[in-house]
């Protein structure tokens, strides 16, 4: 990624009117705007706006924050932003230390984000287009976890689609609730053909790092506290066809889950698994840089009988340093007799990346 250089009203290769930062530019801006880069890379340039005060681009993790630059003596503040081919990307603007969704952009990702795709980007279906500004549906059945393995207390949500079914845990649950709208999703796609009824139970996080650590306490409250809650609450459910859908550090203890755990888990949804991890490595200056599959691969290189287990693997094509992680990994379960699925997203280490992925891989574990 780099800045293009400001040319001579850089604003008309993108089809914006006016005087940049008069009354009819701004009245028919919507960004961000993309067209082909001119070095015919393949790849987009995409110009992001702000109105008002300095501000920079912060994206999710494709590229270290822009800063935006003014226009003469304007209340425009821009950057066009080098993008490679199939990109799906979460960002938001900083201004003043607050972040803010991109105002010119419909596309929004819980209050202070939005989501920019470039136009080779496939579609997601099921997903709704919805502003940062638009309040998502929530499930109406609650459990509550309390104390147990796992200590303190965490508000579990609970949606049966289609009338209910096998269990889905959503590991970072609030984050499928409050920012992307995974109910709503799920239902599209079950109104759809495109899975079989479910039931979602979305399972926040209190500490990321050590929950989603590869030790069984987790997966201990998760059988022993979680699902028997989920049974008490009314909901038709299926805990015997239970599916896992973690991304990151969830998605490492997703495989974790159905390598030590195999009577809980034998269904495995898992997009950019940080399959780096090992106990040295969080909080290392470089935890990318260690064993290559970190534990996890360690554990698969014993050969374990994964015969009954069906795994489907995503990560996002722009995620460099994460594919030698990922792919020994899949490499090594497949060869441990799983059922495995291999796809690539396009998208950096990004939700916006994940949801197709997490809609379609979550039907082919039952299928």
């Amino acid at each position: 990624m780099h800045l293009v250089g400001e040319q001579e009203n850089v604003f008309t290769q993108f089809g914006l009117p006016g005087k940049p930062g008069g009354d009819q530019f701004w009245a028919a801006v919507e960004t961000p705007a993309t067209v082909p880069a001119r070095d015919g890379s393949g790849g987009w340039a995409t110009l992001f706006l702000w109105r008002g005060s300095p501000a920079s681009v912060e994206f999710e993790s494709w590229s270290a924050p822009v800063p935006l630059r003014r226009w003469s003596d304007t209340d425009c503040w821009f950057a066009e932003v080098r993008m490679p081919a199939r990109l799906r990307v979460t960002y938001r603007i900083l201004s003043d230390d607050v972040a803010y969704a991109d105002p010119f952009n419909p596309v929004g990702a819980g209050g202070d984000r939005s989501i920019a795709a470039t136009p080779d980007a496939p579609a997601q279906p099921h997903w709704p287009v919805l502003a940062a500004t638009d309040v998502l549906p929530l499930p109406r059945v609650r459990v509550r976890m309390t104390g147990g393995r796992l200590g303190g207390r965490r508000t579990v949500r609970v949606h049966p689609v289609g009338g209910g079914g096998p269990v889905v845990l959503l590991l970072d649950g609030d984050d499928w609730l409050y920012l992307h709208p995974a109910m709503t999703a799920f239902d599209s796609a079950v109104a759809g053909g495109d899975m079989p009824p479910v039931t979602l139970v979305f399972l926040p996080a209190k500490d990321r790092d050590a929950e989603f650590g590869c030790g069984p306490e987790l997966w201990e409250a998760v059988r022993g506290e979680l699902l028997p809650l989920v049974a008490e609450s009314g909901v038709p459910a299926d805990p015997d066809r239970l599916v896992v859908a973690g991304q990151s550090l969830g998605g490492l203890s997703a495989l974790y889950a159905a390598l030590e755990f195999p009577d809980l888990v034998s269904r495995v949804a898992c997009q950019s698994g940080a399959f780096w991890w090992t106990p040295d490595a969080v909080g290392s200056a470089d935890p990318l840089g260690g064993p290559v599959g970190g534990v996890i691969a360690a554990r698969l290189r014993e050969r374990p009988d994964l015969s009954g287990l069906r795994v489907a693997f995503d990560v996002g094509e722009h995620e460099t340093r994460m594919l030698p992680h990922c792919e020994l990994t899949e490499t090594l379960t497949e060869q441990a007799g799983a059922a495995v699925r291999v796809s690539r997203s396009p998208s950096g280490h990004d939700r916006a990346g994940w949801r197709h992925a997490l809609l379609r891989d979550v039907a082919w574990a039952l299928s």
